[in-house]
């Protein structure tokens, strides 16, 4: 999947075991930069070597986007079905990161847009959760269908800090 924005070509495509140290310093940036955005924390995946990460490739659907002027990923966002039978006719988007160079360029589009191809052949509705703080990514999962259904007040605690999540979901069949 290819978009021009007038800024850069994108291109997205599933990540394989051979992306895994490309993944982990993506991952880890945005862990790194926004904490409060992921239920993860830079602290427990930084100790993670590089096979741990190859297991995670090969156990997920993730998909990364690059930009043509580019020569590493500039994007990333996962996508798993639950294990349980009575939860896999729902998907769970996770992991979404863009580097701030890459916002505005569309990539952002791109990547929700794949997961939403892919989950279209496996699972009738996708969920997720944002920081309520994150205007910018809830006016894109808004912008592609996804509605509010909730609120999750103090989520994720760092440090003595409180984040709130938007819950989130879109019906794909």
């Amino acid at each position: 999947m290819s978009e021009n924005t007038g800024k850069a070509l994108s291109e997205v495509r599933r990540l394989s075991r051979s992306d895994a140290a490309a993944y982990r310093g993506l991952r880890l940036a945005g862990l790194q930069a926004h904490p409060e955005a992921f239920g993860a924390s830079w602290e427990e995946e930084a100790t993670h070597p590089l096979t741990w990460f190859e297991d995670r490739l090969d156990r997920n659907v993730i998909f990364g986007g690059e930009q043509a002027e580019a020569t590493s990923l500039r994007g990333i966002v996962g996508f798993y079905v639950p294990d349980g039978a009575k939860q896999r006719h729902k998907g769970v988007l996770w992991g979404m990161f863009i580097q701030p160079e890459a916002r505005g360029t569309g990539l952002g589009s791109l990547l929700v847009g794949q997961v939403l191809e892919y989950a279209r052949q496996t699972v009738e509705e996708i969920c997720l959760t944002v920081v309520a703080t994150n205007a910018v990514a809830i006016r894109l999962y808004e912008r592609v269908g996804f509605e509010r259904y909730g609120l999750e007040k103090r989520a994720l605690k760092i440090g003595h800090d409180y984040h709130d999540e938007v819950l989130m979901a879109l019906s794909v069949r």
